[in-house]
């Protein structure tokens, strides 16, 4: 009796799907930040920062920094001489946007020309 009541146990066991247990309401808020995209309005505003510093003051007024997309920076300008002008000294903002955000691994810059608030 004991040998049947086992068998049917596993039976049952081996049938049944995976049921996860109860979730922490800390993973739940942080799952749905994301998926809402509350979480890159944050990460976008500290990349203008670091942007605005690693830039300086003269090209820093006539651009902005957008998303970062698999370690592209995406960087808007007012007109294309600056955009130009970001083009000439990407090597020096690579390097210290390194410098000021290394968490961010930004390996590459992409400038466009677009608007900047």
């Amino acid at each position: 009796m004991d040998d049947e009541l086992t068998a049917v146990c596993r039976d049952i066991a081996a049938r049944q799907r995976y049921r996860a247990g109860p979730r922490r309401v800390a993973d739940a808020v942080n799952e749905l930040l994301a998926r809402r995209g509350y979480a890159d309005v944050q990460s976008a505003a500290s990349h203008a920062d670091i942007w605005r510093a690693a830039a300086g003051s003269p090209l820093g007024e006539h651009s902005a920094a957008g998303k970062i997309r698999r370690g592209v920076l995406e960087v808007f300008a007012r007109n294309s001489a600056i955009v130009q002008e970001l083009t000439f000294r990407r090597k020096q903002l690579l390097a210290d946007l390194a410098r000021l955000g290394p968490e961010r691994k930004i390996r590459d810059l992409k400038f466009r020309v677009g608007p900047v608030d």
